[in-house]
C-alpha cells in the first residue's frame, strides 16, 4: 500500500471533517514540492480543516509569492516539510507574513 500511498495522505488522514471539498492528492503535494524546489526561502503554513474545506498548506517565498494546496492533514506537510528541510508553521499561531500581503499589493499595482 506504501507505494499508492506515497505522501502518507491516506494513512495520515484521520477522521475528516469536510463535506464539500475534494480529497488531497499527490498532485497537490507536488505541486507544493515543486514550488519550494524552484524559489527560495520557502516557509509552509497550514491551515486548519474547516467544514467546507480540507486542510491546506500555504507555501510562502521570501519574496512573498506564494501557492496554497490541500494536504489532507497537517502530519503530510510535516513529512514533506522535513524532507525538503524547510519549516512549517501553524497559521493559527503566527498568522501569514508580511511579504505575503506586499506581494499581493504588489501583483494588485501591476495589474492596474
Amino acid at each position: 500500500m506504501r507505494w499508492r500511498d506515497r505522501y502518507g495522505l491516506r494513512r495520515l488522514r484521520g477522521p475528516k471533517i469536510a463535506k464539500f471539498d475534494r480529497d488531497a492528492n499527490d498532485a497537490d503535494i507536488e505541486a507544493l514540492i515543486a514550488f519550494a524546489k524552484s524559489r527560495r526561502g520557502v516557509e509552509f503554513y497550514v491551515e486548519p480543516e474547516t467544514f467546507a474545506t480540507d486542510t491546506t498548506a500555504v507555501a510562502v517565498a521570501d519574496d512573498g509569492e506564494w501557492t496554497r494546496r490541500r494536504v489532507g492533514s497537517p502530519a503530510v506537510i510535516g513529512k514533506v516539510a522535513r524532507g525538503l528541510a524547510l519549516p512549517v508553521y501553524d497559521v493559527q499561531l503566527t498568522g501569514y507574513p508580511p511579504r505575503m500581503r506586499a506581494y499581493n499589493e504588489r501583483r494588485k499595482r501591476e495589474e492596474n
